[in-house]
């Protein structure tokens, strides 16, 4: 294996159960370049340091491109005026200041401690009805039964999407996802599935902003939509549209990555389970080890500005690049023991919910979600164990967890042992 074409092992599925062998490899050289003229950071102290410069750009999105339909008004007319709506408003985490900043100051002013807080209770109550729901089983799926369907009623309890509209946003969801698979954004029928679904839930989205609007509610996305002080609106309707998106996507797909690698790493660690089991409070702990060792989030993509002397390498003026945050979450320079699971381990600055202007928005209410996922699954499943190991992934290597986590169980504990 070249080291000019380490990356490229890193996007292949066959390396998706343990890609960390590859890492440890891209960090003897934390400053990479690519074979495709791309640049993998893999260290942690290069990372740090390129998160808040301004000349990494996020804006690295492919111009948005419909497939032709063979109908002349479509595709001379209401498409490319549709692309080129797509192009200037992306979700927020494909855009650079001062637009970036504006969108998210309007986005966490609503997505209070308060309003995340407040869903802890509705969180515990969903997460100990899907574990009931598995009852005379000796086996579950957690992704089935769990870790997909707790993301995805969360988000949209908190939005103000419909109870009944939920199911089909789990298909969007993972479809848009794509956006962050470099391999994907240059895959034409990927793309035009990326396009659909943007289609699709964007039309869902409009129509229900402006439901909102009529008679807003208290959710988050009444609270977007809705006036300021001065009779203006927040955002913009495209800007709100893309927003809206983004939060359903965010606020599904790492949640149901982190509650999966998370239960996964402790069914690996059954003296770390037991530990959870007996002292709920050790689940912050737990949670930020996991985001440190199996994070939601691998790595996400830019594009450089301007040229950037780093690590004694030269990143050049457009070239791509990769941040690969599960890579420096375990450099040996930075983390003692970096490839043990250790939730006693202290000073656990960690890139699992990435940093810098994109820090995860939404890592508040992901942590709670785990929390009382995980805790829960602890002390209900009896003498849980893996039925393969290691299980079936997803395809996504920046989105990256199984695609089904198989347990066989002694049985369910009562939610109210």
């Amino acid at each position: 294996m070249a080291e000019d074409t380490l990356f490229s092992e890193v996007l292949d599925p066959a390396n998706r159960a343990d890609p960390y062998p590859i890492y440890a490899r891209l960090r003897e050289n934390p400053v990479s370049r690519q074979r495709d003229g791309s640049i993998v950071v893999s260290g942690y102290a290069a990372i740090r340091s390129l998160i808040f410069d301004p000349r990494l750009s996020s804006e690295d999105l492919p111009p948005s491109r419909r497939p032709r339909t063979g109908n002349p008004l479509k595709d001379w007319l209401l498409n490319p005026i549709k692309d080129r709506i797509a192009t200037a408003h992306r979700p927020l985490i494909f855009r650079d200041p001062p637009d970036h900043d504006t969108l998210r100051h309007a986005v966490m002013r609503e997505f209070s401690v308060a309003r995340v807080q407040a869903l802890r209770r509705r969180v515990g109550r969903d997460v100990d009805a899907l574990i009931d729901a598995c009852r005379g089983r000796d086996e579950v799926c957690l992704v089935e039964d769990l870790s997909y369907p707790l993301p995805v009623s969360v988000i949209c309890d908190m939005l103000g999407v419909p109870e009944a509209d939920e199911p089909q946003f789990q298909a969007w969801a993972t479809q848009l996802a794509t956006a962050l698979e470099p391999d994907a954004r240059h895959d034409e029928a990927s793309r035009h599935r990326t396009v659909a679904a943007f289609d699709a839930i964007s039309a869902y989205m409009r129509a229900l902003i402006r439901a909102k609007r009529r008679r807003p509610t208290a959710d988050l996305l009444s609270a977007l939509a809705a006036p300021g002080p001065d009779g203006k609106a927040v955002m913009g309707e495209f800007d709100l549209i893309s927003t809206a998106i983004l939060l359903l996507v965010a606020g599904h797909e790492t949640t149901v990555n982190l509650i999966t690698n998370g239960m996964l790493t402790l069914l690996r660690h059954p003296r770390e389970l037991e530990r959870l089991r007996a002292d709920p409070e050790r689940a912050p702990r737990v949670i930020e080890e996991l985001l440190r060792y199996e994070p939601p989030v691998h790595f996400r993509t830019r594009k450089a500005l301007g040229a950037i002397e780093i690590a004694g390498q030269t990143i050049p003026k457009g070239a791509p690049v990769i941040l690969l945050f599960a890579a420096a979450n375990r450099d040996p320079a930075r983390f003692r023991d970096p490839d043990r699971f250790d939730p006693d381990r202290d000073d656990n600055q960690h890139f699992g919910f990435g940093g810098g202007l994109h820090y995860c928005m939404g890592a508040p209410l992901a942590r709670i979600e785990a929390e009382i996922a995980l805790v829960a699954l602890g002390r209900r499943l009896v003498a849980p164990r893996l039925m393969a190991d290691p299980p079936p992934y997803r395809p996504g290597a920046s989105l990256r967890g199984p695609e089904r986590l198989g347990i066989r169980i002694a049985g369910i504990v009562s939610g109210n042992a």
